[in-house]
């Protein structure tokens, strides 16, 4: 097990659950854009499967599916999920305080796309907080689970994988930060969290700690 610094040299965010409480408006849109297609989809099975992962594992795992067509799929999802975002979008509860009182650079790493990312950062006011760095599975030639996005903002922000912290909700997420020999922490405070129970999941990843407030960031255990 990888223990975090004591004052680690980065600090990773993801952004969707950890930054912005948006994984249940997500999979909601999900369901419903699948379901007008004649594809059941629940919102719990949408976290079961797509929870931290990227579009290209969504277009994988529907890609026998005839009446799944990405080139109509995609737009209309990104067009729903972006209009539900600015309906209802909210940050995590204390993140802001956070962020802004970390002794270390920060970033974001995500596995949706930078529009995505930048309009969530900007509907929550976040965007000051992070600026440009901003790094993406687009960027990459694996999303999570595999390494390479946590591996790439390190390397762009100067610091090195073991002296980096990753702050994460997903199996995936975790599964790259420990791939990528990093420190991670799991953070199980989201919506998406209210009716599960996302601390054994995290662990059994490889998560050195979890915890469900921000206001607990500071506190180890």
């Amino acid at each position: 097990m990888i223990s975090a610094p004591p004052k680690p040299d980065l600090v990773i965010f993801d952004c969707d659950g950890v930054l912005v409480d948006s994984e249940v408006l997500s999979c909601q849109c999900l369901s419903e854009v699948l379901a007008e297609r004649g594809i059941a989809l629940s919102e719990d099975e949408a976290v079961e499967l797509f929870l931290g992962r990227s579009t290209a594992a969504l277009l994988n795992h529907y890609r026998d599916d005839r009446r799944f067509v990405p080139e109509t799929f995609l737009p209309e999802l990104k067009t729903r999920v972006l209009q539900r975002f600015t309906e209802a979008l909210r940050p995590i509860a204390g993140i802001e305080a956070v962020v802004s009182r970390l002794e270390s650079p920060s970033c974001v790493a995500s596995s949706s796309d930078l529009d995505r990312v930048s309009r969530s950062l900007a509907l929550t006011g976040l965007a000051p907080l992070f600026g440009d760095r901003l790094f993406t599975a687009q960027m990459v030639a694996r999303g999570k689970p595999a390494p390479d996005l946590f591996l790439y903002a390190a390397a762009q922000m100067h610091a090195a994988p073991q002296r980096t912290l990753v702050i994460e909700d997903s199996v995936s997420g975790v599964t790259a930060a420990k791939a990528a020999g990093m420190a991670v922490w799991g953070f199980v405070g989201g919506s998406h969290y209210r009716s599960r129970d996302g601390r054994v999941m995290l662990y059994d990843a490889g998560a050195d700690r979890v915890f469900d407030r921000m206001a607990d960031f500071r506190r180890e255990g």
